[in-house]
């Protein structure tokens, strides 16, 4: 379904932000927008807000099937290397393809820019890619050293929440929309994350926050985890819908605890409408389930999503680093 944009001007704020902020392109930089057929609109818009800052915008727009299969991506492996940046705009997220990864060797930057909305809005028009990298990433440091020199991460919430995650051995990391180092993935994320030890989670989840690409959760859903593997979901209309989703991968590698995100962006809102903006709110927490190599992690699966949750209490080796939400500094 093709991407509506209600206000252009705001649309085209967005893309400048993107450009300026976010890339901190300089002058005559390639830009390489590559999306598909379900938003060409927003392609239009970022070829003018590349010419508007002074960068040049090279759009290639693709077919969706295309792109989820993988194919005509690892067809543009001896061309896409020669942009400076490469933003991968299409519905869905194809960072783990091997074009990237050649890409990045030959020296290009390439931010993973997911458009995928549940009601055909542009992310363009959302507020949340007005928040700063720099200051998402000064609110996120203290904490990212923290979990990195840490053993063990409990989490709880008011509603029941009590999970624990084993990060022996983890570096926790910091994705706040930045895309300013050659040979380096940025993610349109903002978040702490760090990749945990994949057979270690044990714990309940009451999800209350997004289930990713499905939308918002309207109850509350359980989530049971035993040596580091999803093994129960308990809950009303949300909880079938997560099963069905998850069988519909045909791994059980996806039940794989993989992942703990922490949200830092002030702007976003945990309203089920954009996977990105949900997973990026700050006062939230997600797990994310299934692969974890791109994130420094051992666990390989079809695929990856996150589920978030409201107000966690975090407590790193038995210190409590957040409560409801808030970083304790």
């Amino acid at each position: 379904m093709a991407v509506s944009i209600k206000d252009n001007e705001k649309a085209l704020a967005g893309a400048r932000c993107i450009i300026q902020n976010w890339i901190e392109a300089k002058e005559n930089e390639v830009l390489h927008f590559i999306t598909d057929e379900n938003h060409i609109k927003e392609a239009e818009i970022f070829e003018l807000a590349a010419f508007e800052c002074g960068v040049i915008p090279k759009i290639t727009i693709l077919s969706s099937d295309g792109v989820q299969s993988g194919e005509v991506i690892e067809k543009m492996k001896g061309t896409m290397y020669y942009s400076d940046v490469i933003i991968g705009a299409t519905h869905y997220s194809f960072i783990t393809t091997e074009a990237v990864e050649y890409a990045l060797k030959k020296g290009s930057r390439f931010l993973s820019f997911p458009m995928h909305t549940n009601d055909s809005s542009s992310i363009f028009e959302r507020e949340f890619i007005r928040m700063s990298p720099k200051v998402a990433k000064r609110m996120g440091q203290p904490l990212a050293e923290k979990i990195t020199k840490a053993d063990r991460v409990v989490v709880k919430t008011k509603k029941g929440t009590n999970v624990a995650f084993s990060i022996t051995g983890r570096k926790a990391g910091i994705f706040a929309g930045s895309c300013t180092r050659r040979g380096r993935v940025a993610s349109s994320s903002f978040e702490v994350y760090v990749p945990i030890v994949e057979i270690m989670t044990n714990g309940v989840v009451i999800a209350d926050g997004s289930l990713g690409y499905l939308g918002a959760i309207k109850n509350p859903i359980e989530l049971v985890f035993e040596n580091g593997y999803l093994v129960e979901i308990n809950g009303k209309e949300d909880a079938t819908r997560l099963k069905k989703y998850m069988e519909s991968f045909g791994d059980k590698e996806i039940y794989c605890a993989a992942e703990l995100g922490i949200g830092l962006n002030t702007k976003s809102k945990c309203e089920g409408i954009c996977y990105i903006e949900d997973e990026s709110t700050y006062k939230t927490f997600h797990i994310g389930f299934g692969r974890n190599i791109a994130l420094g992690g051992n666990h390989e699966a079809k695929g990856h999503f996150d589920i978030v949750t409201h107000k966690p209490d975090i407590f790193v080796d038995d210190i409590m680093v957040m409560q409801e939400g808030d970083i304790i500094k």
